[in-house]
């Protein structure tokens, strides 16, 4: 995918270039018919051809080719600037523009026709238009190198990737909070260690998941600053370019101001590689959720037929192979990131070819963390809650699940957490013994546990007490949520 073994591209001419020697052949769209081997283009150093064993393990057309649209943008930037500095004429910087438009309707009408010799997207797209515009394609690649030209279209696709990968987590946040809106109010079980722990609202966890893929969003959401085209093979070009320009066009804030970091950096990559892992891991433990709830010994959701799976052996299975799927994906997406991370440890500085595998492992990971969000989505849009079943495991009279609310009680009586902590273990402990809930405890009982337990306690007792009672920000309380519900609509619609 790039220059192993590309120097400086040659000057085209020391003066302005003329466009005597251009062929006129054309069709009528002003194509020309001539083919052009691209493999040729990087072989003048050598004699004969490429052994088909290199060939084979130094192509990266089949996976690198997504990049066409970063490829022929980063050269309109290029053309155009070594256009306006001089170093190419006015007519050849048209007819080049005018050809690389012709590339890109080839492949975004699915045209694009691959030669063998395309070694990668890059002279993929440079035979292509030397074919179609003459001798003046060949002047494109002056000033530089295919490792600026890489790490330029990999920073663009970057971004790119960025805006869309944002956009689909959006799309699950905003469902998130549709199943707010309409189940918030059901109470459930809150877990530590899988064990029943306080009862709190499903609406508080849904948005437990929004507030974790924001912070995935906002990591998805950092892009490139700097643009490396200009730093060439790796020391710089000796031809008077305008960097700032072809950077401002290309959408960057800056030029990279060191030529060797920009063709041998991939810090850009690791870092959408991890959020894309974080995000993957955020998706995995949401799909571990469903996994639970949707089981019959929880049987708190169920998903719809469209995103459920059947046996082959068993018929009454309801499998909820999306949800399990999430967390295998994951492992899938965080391999990515410790790929990327693997490939350039140890790598002495400057460009190597070993950076050529960047782009599968970070391809998968998009592609694969996009398929992701697309079955949250789906799932999410066909589940239905049984709020019933959630009360019903909050109220188990052997869960105890309302303990902290005696321990709190005494607390805002003047009792000490660690005493008040001490005596509503007794009382756990006795109300297990007789087989009742704490709140079914007589009341010589709830005295003997400690002196300012009375009667009142009762009232705290109940789920709807204690989930009312977290009203301190962060908290369960319906306020809360119904107010965190509107604060999220507003700020992501």
């Amino acid at each position: 995918m790039s220059d192993g073994h590309e120097s400086q591209p040659e000057r085209d001419d020391a003066a302005p270039a003329t466009t005597e020697g251009r062929s006129a052949t054309s069709g009528a769209d002003g194509a020309r018919d001539a083919s052009v081997d691209g493999a040729a283009l990087l072989r003048g150093r050598f004699a004969g051809g490429v052994h088909p064993a290199l060939d084979a393990i130094n192509r990266s057309l089949p996976f690198d080719r997504r990049l066409w649209r970063q490829d022929i943008a980063g050269s309109r930037a290029h053309v155009r600037m070594l256009g306006a500095t001089g170093i190419l004429p006015k007519d050849a910087v048209a007819n080049i523009l005018r050809g690389l438009g012709l590339v890109e309707r080839e492949f975004a009408e699915g045209r694009f026709v691959e030669h063998p010799g395309d070694e990668d997207v890059h002279m993929a797209v440079e035979r292509r238009l030397t074919e179609l515009v003459g001798d003046d394609g060949k002047r494109l690649h002056a000033a530089r190198s295919r490792n600026d030209q890489v790490a330029t279209d990999l920073r663009l696709w970057l971004r790119d990737a960025s805006l869309e990968l944002v956009e689909d987590v959006r799309v699950v946040q905003r469902r998130l909070l549709d199943l707010v809106a309409r189940d918030g109010e059901a109470i459930l079980p809150y877990y530590t260690h899988l064990q029943r722990a306080q009862p709190v609202l499903l609406g508080h966890a849904l948005l437990a998941w929004v507030e974790m893929l924001e912070s995935d969003a906002r990591g998805l959401a950092r892009t490139p600053r700097e643009c490396p085209l200009g730093a060439g093979a790796g020391t710089g070009t000796t031809f008077p370019i305008d960097r700032e320009m072809t950077a401002r066009e290309l959408g960057f804030e800056a030029p990279s101001p060191n030529s060797l970091e920009a063709v041998s950096s991939r810090r850009d990559a690791c870092e959408l590689a991890f959020a894309m892992a974080c995000c993957a891991t955020t998706l995995s433990r949401l799909g571990a959720d469903l996994v639970l709830w949707c089981g019959r010994e929880y049987g708190f959701a169920r998903l719809g037929d469209a995103v459920s799976t059947g046996s082959s052996i068993m018929p009454q299975k309801r499998n909820p192979d999306g949800a399990e799927l999430l967390r295998a994906k994951a492992v899938r997406v965080s391999s990515a990131l410790a790929a990327l991370l693997e490939l350039q440890r140890g790598l002495p500085l400057g460009y190597h070819k070993d950076l050529q595998e960047d782009k599968p492992a970070l391809f998968d990971a998009y592609d694969t963390l996009r398929q992701m969000l697309a079955v949250t989505d789906a799932m999410l849009a066909d589940v239905r809650f049984d709020a019933a079943a959630m009360r019903a495991a909050v109220d188990d009279p052997s869960g105890y699940l309302l303990a902290t609310e005696i321990a709190d009680w005494l607390v805002v009586r003047g009792v000490s957490f660690r005493e008040a902590h001490e005596a509503t273990g007794r009382l756990v402990r006795e109300a297990e013994s007789r087989g009742v809930d704490l709140v079914a405890l007589p009341d010589d009982v709830l005295r003997a546990a400690h002196p300012a337990l009375d009667p009142s306690v009762r009232a705290a007792l109940t789920s709807d007490a204690a989930v009312a009672a977290r009203r301190a920000i962060g908290g369960t309380a319906p306020e809360n949520v119904r107010a965190q519900l509107v604060a999220w609509r507003a700020r992501i619609g």
